[in-house]
């Protein structure tokens, strides 16, 4: 695209060094830079993109954006803030694929996952041929594809959904975070759909407030041609009364006629959500039906390890407080003996929520076991003394955690794993290192089932 277009795209305050000439990629990561690349100098937390520009120019960057003048003799647009500038270049580089692609968005902060890949399972039995964005998976044309951040920033996300259309598809499930819309990577993204699911406390380390992290999901709205909304939910109630035009649905709804195969009650609700975005989305009750019922699972989420022990194993992604409860109330009934719980906090993220989640599994299950749960910069015993209070077990390693509570279980327990999910990671001080709670879960199964 010529350079000309995606400044008129941009409206910069000032451009220097003006010249005509040929973009043939967009980069905000110097690392990524192609011969031909507009290079977006991002200020972020730990490093500024403008001090990267050198970098950028050497590696092949024929023009910059950027916030203040530099030195460097490729022409530069100046803007009030680059990341504002980012989605606008993007959308026009890439052809506005969400005008040609029907995306069907969930965002909430709970649920957003199950009810993406319902929405995602519909589309599919209508023969609408879906790409599908989450933060487990991604599929591009039928085929998965590397995973990166949960909404990607906005020109991997245009990059991406155009990737989809040129693949053949023709449609889009995705999840749209409250970050992502703060940070404006999802500005320009239309919306055929989208479905909120409830907002329940997390995210306050980045938006301070339950008010502020409202105000990123309503934002999201504005770019909705309909809108579905879980009224069960307070913040539910308040974003429906917002809106001029909406479908709403409570918990308490009768979910059609479908054979739902995701256990628990929280799962009833999610499927209510994706099958009335269907609706929404003109498809019909036969392809919803074999949608729905075509869903038989969900990685990491309510996942169940079977290794034939004569109690059940459950690994969930629940990470706040109101997931924790949903998932210990939906395990309770799956069993005779006791609810066993291993769950942790995030470090680096909400405090607040760290007791309240103790007191969550204290309260509803029987035995409560704290460990660690991707620390990041924190220090994971500090970490689990805020969750435990003092009141609860702790055992720091995740794995000694994982593998007690398997060696110690009994016929008819439930051992619920919670916070990590599919996640095949652990987000360590340094970095990250390899761990998967249904992996360590199966192989202490079958270390069990071997000694018994």
């Amino acid at each position: 695209m010529e350079l000309d277009r995606l400044t008129a795209a941009l409206e910069p305050t000032e451009v220097v060094n003006a010249a005509s000439l040929e973009i043939d990629d967009l980069a905000y990561d110097s690392r990524a830079v192609r011969p031909g690349a507009l290079f977006f100098c991002v200020p972020g937390t730990r490093v500024d993109g403008h001090e990267l520009a050198g970098e950028a120019v050497a590696r092949g960057a024929a023009a910059l954006v950027v916030e203040h003048r530099i030195a460097a003799s490729v022409p530069q647009l100046l803007v009030p803030r680059v990341r504002d500038a980012m989605p606008l270049a993007a959308n026009a580089f890439f052809r506005t694929p969400s005008s040609e692609l029907e995306i069907a968005a969930v965002t909430g902060t709970n649920g957003k996952t199950t009810t993406a890949f319902l929405l995602h399972s519909i589309l599919d039995a209508a023969g609408r041929r879906p790409g599908l964005l989450t933060n487990i998976e991604r599929r591009v044309g039928g085929e998965s594809v590397p995973l990166g951040l949960n909404t990607p920033e906005a020109i991997d996300l245009q990059r991406l959904l155009r990737s989809m259309l040129d693949a053949g598809d023709r449609s889009c499930a995705m999840e749209a975070t409250s970050i992502a819309a703060s940070q404006g990577r999802l500005r320009g993204t239309r919306f055929a759909v989208l479905v909120f699911t409830n907002l329940t406390q997390d995210h306050l380390d980045f938006h301070g407030t339950m008010e502020e992290y409202f105000a990123a999901k309503r934002a999201l709205f504005d770019q909705a041609e309909r809108a579905v909304v879980n009224v069960g939910d307070e913040w539910g109630r308040r974003l429906a009364a917002e809106l001029p035009a909406v479908r709403t649905f409570t918990p308490d709804d009768e979910l059609p006629e479908v054979g739902l195969r995701l256990a628990g009650r929280f799962n009833r609700t999610n499927a209510l959500g994706a099958v009335l975005a269907a609706r929404e989305l003109g498809i019909d009750e036969e392809a919803i039906r074999a949608g729905v019922e075509g869903l038989a699972s969900v990685p990491g989420r309510f996942e169940v390890v079977d290794e034939g022990q004569p109690f059940m194993v459950v690994v969930d992604y629940a990470h706040t407080p109101d997931s924790l409860a949903n998932i210990l109330q939906a395990a309770r009934p799956l069993g005779d003996g006791r609810l066993v719980v291993v769950f942790g906090a995030g470090g680096d993220r909400d405090r607040e929520k760290r007791p309240l989640m103790g007191q969550i599994a204290e309260s509803l299950g029987d035995r409560a076991i704290v460990t660690t749960d991707n620390p990041r910069s924190e220090d994971p015993a500090a970490i689990a003394a805020q969750v435990a209070g003092g009141s609860l077990e702790i055992i720091l390693d995740r794995r000694d955690a994982i593998e007690t509570a398997i060696a110690e279980a009994h016929p008819g327990d439930v051992v619920v794993i919670a916070g990590k999910g599919a996640d095949r990671e652990m987000e360590v001080a340094d970095g990250s290192v390899p761990f998967d709670d249904r992996e360590v879960a199966r192989s202490a199964l079958r270390r069990a089932g071997a000694a018994a």
